[in-house]
């Protein structure tokens, strides 16, 4: 590409004094930074291990997969030594109950399931070093071998104590599979372990009338040993320790919020085994029918997988110069920020995580994901459905990852997936790869000649906007990498085809080759610059499509690593045919996804109706709390780029409100008009899907309108 160094010469006789100042000033600073500030000499980056009784959803995948993925092979980009560890979760009381339910082992679930994640993290490009498992043996003698060593130094207390046990199932309850009433804000769908509505670190026997998830029934307590993590013995170092991290690298707000929330509390000791036939045995004499609890045995899975991986896994674990990043969903924060650097420590060989940084959680059109209504876009039916599209994994990619939850909940939803691929990947990104390559293909037979660019000066200024933009790219998206903003990272490249782009209506070569055809060549040849950049640069985020424009381009390494250094003086072969990179999607296969959402799997059916059980009994006061009152619907209309929402406009009598209610697929919009409802008046406002929403309709399960017959009752009647 010797041709582009002269134009860049012409760009920067272009720019002022200043800016060109700043550049070079950049340039140093970045080069200073990387030879004498510290720098790790290798990372390891680890996602949250996914369970192994279920196949995966994009919830998943944006809340601690895609975001890893991209940090790795950026990373790998600018050739750090990275490995990238991963496996599934294989033990635990899930496993148990879903095998006890299908009248088969736990070996048979995650033997089933193991394959079907493994290969969809394949297919959509997660590029794990190892995806291990904690079902194999070096797992079990891992975990085994870390647990022996807290237990030789006096780690745990070993104590008998009473715990819920479910007499239905036959079995002692893990925190998880106990709710009940927080003691602290009143929430009645608080865990055993820990509320997350208010964040409290809680026990099970602190719940307000607890019952079991299993069976709905009220558990009672038995009397079995266990072993216990004092935590509060290490209540201060934990605190030091998060405050030291936050020296290092700044964790994001939820994250360390979270921590401190749970520091400031008081840490309380945490039983570290549990009383199970399946999982990883506990290595002491008087242990027998018990396992460590998968919070213990999980991340050590992070160890044994790297130890699968290679022999000089210690180096990776036990090297002071060696950078430790978890990528999880926030559920998963106290574990990986808190408990497991407690460990780590405790132990005494093992480094700690340098940073945290969990993503919050994704929505599904404006509700949660739940995988027992089959509410979900689970990733294997994805590539299914979508295998004859082209580009359909960076697809999947791309919006994720413009959507990701980085600092907040989002929303997924297929209106705007396709908006997003339609309007983004083929009007802007694919745009720009295909306009270039078609023109320089059709004009110059995919051969650009050598020209001097500087003799064209009425073009100067055109070049200096875009040379701006053009050297601020790598830098800014250096920035955004490393702080762990993968949204604004891809947003950068994207602005830059942005540039690319208008960059050519700028100049129309297509109009200018009439005229003078060195002076296309010598514009072509600056976007033919700036698609090779974006070639090497999108890799992280679309490495199929990155694959493609590299092969059209027929970049080797030896290019590939000048182009990250932004030196292009080399040739580029002459340019295979053009292709478009992406499609336009058929509005019946978006319909066929939003369809599907809510409608149970045939094979989970269920034979007859099962009820939730009732909810923890409550007080009078408690209800009077709630205003209830009579209200008619005087409009309502779908929301927009929702399948499922309803804006409804009701009359209260003494004002009227809009709220609203996901039954769009349940109800047509015109036939609730005139209809007379119960509406929960005293309820907080609620914004979604950028509309406030004031007060909730009552519904039954989810479906049904409560619909009151009382059609004498004047709206705003209070019911009591």
């Amino acid at each position: 590409m010797t041709k582009n160094r002269v134009v860049k010469c012409v760009m920067i006789e272009s720019l002022s004094i200043f800016n060109y100042l700043k550049i070079i000033f950049a340039r140093f600073f970045n080069n200073y930074y990387n030879n004498f500030m510290q720098k790790p000499k290798r990372y390891l980056v680890t996602s949250a291990l996914p369970y192994a009784n279920g196949p995966l959803h994009v919830g998943h995948l944006a809340g601690a997969y895609l975001s890893g993925d991209i940090y790795t092979r950026y990373l790998r980009m600018q050739g750090e030594d990275v490995k990238f560890i991963c496996g599934s979760d294989e033990h635990g009381a899930a496993i148990t109950i879903r095998a006890k339910k299908e009248g088969t082992t736990p070996q048979a679930i995650v033997d089933r399931y193991h394959p079907v994640i493994r290969d969809s993290f394949k297919q959509l490009g997660i590029s794990f070093d190892k995806y291990h498992r904690t079902s194999s043996k070096l797992h079990h003698e891992t975990s085994s071998a870390f647990f022996k060593v807290l237990e030789e130094k006096g780690v745990f207390n070993e104590k008998t104590s009473e715990q819920y046990y479910d007499e239905k199932f036959n079995q002692f309850l893990a925190d998880r599979y106990i709710k009940g009433e927080c003691p602290k804000c009143g929430n009645s769908d608080a865990y055993g372990d820990q509320c997350e509505k208010c964040g409290s670190d809680l026990s099970p026997t602190e719940l307000i009338n607890p019952v079991s998830t299993l069976s709905g029934a009220t558990p009672i307590l038995r009397e079995t040993k266990h072993w216990y993590l004092p935590m509060q013995n290490y209540q201060d170092w934990i605190a030091g320790w998060l405050e030291e991290q936050q020296g290092k690298e700044k964790w994001k707000k939820h994250v360390i919020g979270q921590c401190n929330s749970w520091v400031k509390q008081g840490l309380q000791e945490r039983s570290m085994t549990r009383d199970l036939d399946w999982g990883v045995k506990v290595p002491v004499e008087g242990a027998d029918g018990k396992v460590l609890y998968v919070w213990l045995d999980a991340p050590i899975g992070y160890i044994s997988a790297t130890k699968a991986l290679t022999d000089d896994w210690k180096s990776y674990w036990q090297d002071e110069d060696s950078k430790l990043v978890h990528f999880i969903g926030k559920d998963n924060i106290v574990f990986h920020s808190i408990i497991f650097p407690i460990l780590l420590h405790a132990h005494g060989d093992y480094i700690l995580p340098t940073n945290v940084p969990a993503n919050q959680f994704m929505n599904l059109d404006g509700d949660k994901i739940s995988t027992s209504r089959n509410h979900a876009v689970w990733l294997h039916e994805y590539l299914e459905d979508f295998k004859d599209v082209p580009g359909n994994e960076d697809t999947l990619r791309y919006v994720l990852t413009m959507l990701m939850p980085e600092n907040k909940d989002s929303d997924f939803n297929w209106q705007e997936f396709k908006e997003r691929n339609d309007k983004e990947l083929v009007g802007l990104l694919g745009g720009f790869f295909h306009r270039t390559l078609t023109l320089i293909h059709k004009n110059y037979d995919g051969k650009l000649p050598e020209v001097d660019a500087s003799q064209f000066t009425d073009l100067a200024a055109q070049f200096s906007d875009l040379q701006t933009d053009f050297d601020k790219f790598p830098k800014e998206l250096d920035g955004y990498i490393h702080n762990y903003e993968f949204r604004n990272a891809l947003t950068a490249t994207m602005d830059l085809a942005r540039s690319g782009n208008k960059f050519l209506n700028d100049t129309a070569p297509w109009k200018l080759i009439k005229q003078d055809k060195e002076a296309a060549a010598a514009v072509l040849a600056k976007c033919l610059e700036i698609v090779a950049t974006l070639a090497v640069y999108v890799e992280p985020f679309m490495p199929f499509t990155a694959k493609k424009i590299q092969g059209l381009l027929h970049l080797d390494e030896a290019m590939i690593a000048k182009v990250l250094k932004a030196e292009y003086d080399f040739d580029i072969p002459t340019l295979s045919k053009p292709e478009h990179f992406f499609k336009r999607l058929d509005d019946k296969l978006i319909q066929a996804q939003i369809e599907r959402l809510d409608k149970p799997k045939e094979d989970e059916k269920p034979a007859v109706k099962e009820y939730k059980p009732l909810k923890p009994e409550i007080t009078f006061d408690d209800f009077m709390k709630l205003d209830i009152r009579t209200a008619t619907i005087t409009a309502a209309e779908k929301v927009k780029k929702s399948s499922k929402l309803l804006k409804i406009n009701v009359d209260l009598g003494f004002e009227e409100r809009t709220v609203l209610s996901g039954i769009a697929k349940h109800y047509k919009a015109e036939e609730l008009v005139g209809q007379k409802v119960l509406l929960l008046a005293n309820l907080a406002p609620r914004t979604i899907a950028k509309i406030e929403s004031n007060g909730m309709i009552l519904m039954a399960d989810g479906q049904k309108l409560a619909f009151t017959s009382a059609d004498d009752a004047d709206n705003g009647e209070q019911v009591s």
